[in-house]
């Protein structure tokens, strides 16, 4: 006849008649952040093989008036709270705490959005209020006398928007971010908040809401469909080619220095037209001296300034920045510089950037049109010129 020996999975504490090791106080422990907002859910890990009594069952630590486990802010804390073994013999106890705030309107509608309260035994479900700028303390009393701590901050931040592109087609679909981790209000739930979007067609435009985009990420994204001809509502916006669209939140979460009453609005742009991927033209490059004078033949030590003949193709204003490279015959840039600037729709100007040839020799002259150096889109086709210096 064949036994079947059971082995229970037991969940013990700590007053279970074991002692760690007095001597040999290791029990590290860590929170998944250094600084946390105001409404952050605290993930806290203690690594305390000394504690793992059962080799068999779930342990767990800090849930007794001998060897508690505090977590503590300035004004308010949880003792003797759990954390648990997070599986049998790895002596790794972990647990959560959500913050909670304070009361505070953080929309400007006149009501507290938050929920302030402390409570909750551990490891999860606990909650404890915080301050603006507050600190995080965490103790566990390893053994009689022998207490370790943990810390972190908790502060508020300055929120971030932008657009997902700089430059968007008329009747696109464009995309909003806004990072705020202050408005993580519910760490186990989706947030929203509301951004004002408008254009130089429109310029009251529309409110719309942003979602969270996870529980827990502290960032919102909200969509709009622009248009050309139909009026702005709900998420569509009225904006015409050559329009600048602007997105606004207004952050009323602001770190020190500022008031915890204060508020900023944080805003972003774009613009809409209808970009094409050559929508300037450049003629071929030449060289002249400083009156203007073609120069067809350069010498040594000359001043020479190189000529860019640019033309905007497009109905619209155009910004660019126009980049001068030249290399020698060996492969090595010698030069490089770049100028700035806008051209009105159909406008046709010639760009001049100086360079001295201090050796002399065969060289190339490259000469780019690009969107910007944050967007290195190319608006014309890249022209070459080669020279030799005498």
């Amino acid at each position: 006849m064949l036994a079947l020996l059971l082995i229970p999975m037991l969940v013990t504490g700590a007053l279970d008649g074991h002692q760690p090791d007095y001597y040999k106080p290791y029990a590290p422990i860590s929170f998944d952040k250094e600084t946390y907002s105001w409404t952050d859910k605290v993930h806290i890990t203690i690594v305390s093989p000394a504690w793992n009594s059962n080799e068999y069952g779930i342990d767990t630590i800090g849930d007794d008036s001998q060897f508690p486990i505090k977590i503590s802010t300035s004004s308010h804390n949880l003792s003797q709270y759990k954390l648990v073994e997070t599986s049998a013999n790895s002596g790794i106890f972990s647990g959560e705490v959500t913050l909670t705030g304070f009361s505070h309107d953080v929309d400007g509608d006149g009501k507290t959005d938050t929920n302030p309260r402390t409570g909750g035994s551990g490891p999860n479900g606990g909650f404890l209020e915080t301050k603006r700028d507050d600190g995080l303390t965490l103790s566990f009393e390893f053994a009689e006398g022998v207490v370790l701590t943990k810390s972190a901050h908790i502060s508020w931040n300055v929120g971030q928007i932008e657009f997902s592109k700089t430059n968007y087609l008329t009747d696109e679909q464009v995309i909003v971010k806004v990072i705020d981790p202050d408005m993580n209000l519910n760490p186990d739930a989706v947030d929203n908040i509301k951004i004002d979007a408008s254009s130089d067609s429109d310029v009251a435009g529309v409110n719309v809401v942003a979602t969270e985009t996870s529980d827990d990420s502290g960032i919102f994204e909200a969509t709009l469909r622009l248009s050309q001809n139909e009026q702005s509502n709900a998420n569509r916006l009225h904006a015409k080619s050559g329009d600048t669209i602007i997105a606004k939140y207004k952050d009323m979460t602001l770190p020190a220095p500022y008031s915890i009453d204060d508020e900023q609005d944080i805003s972003t742009n774009a613009s809409v037209g209808t970009f094409t991927e050559h929508s300037l033209l450049i003629d071929k490059i030449y060289l002249s001296d400083s009156l203007g004078k073609q120069i067809q033949q350069p010498h040594l030590n000359q001043k020479l300034q190189i000529i860019t003949p640019i033309q905007n193709t497009e109905l619209n204003p155009q910004n660019f920045i126009n980049i001068i490279q030249i290399t020698s015959d060996s492969g090595s840039v010698v030069s490089i510089s770049w100028i700035t600037g806008t051209l009105d729709k159909s406008q046709k100007f010639e760009i001049s950037q100086s360079w001295l040839p201090k050796q002399k020799g065969q060289y190339t002259i490259e000469a780019f049109v690009w969107k910007s150096f944050d967007d290195p889109r190319p608006l014309s086709k890249k022209q070459i010129q080669q020279i030799i210096v005498q």
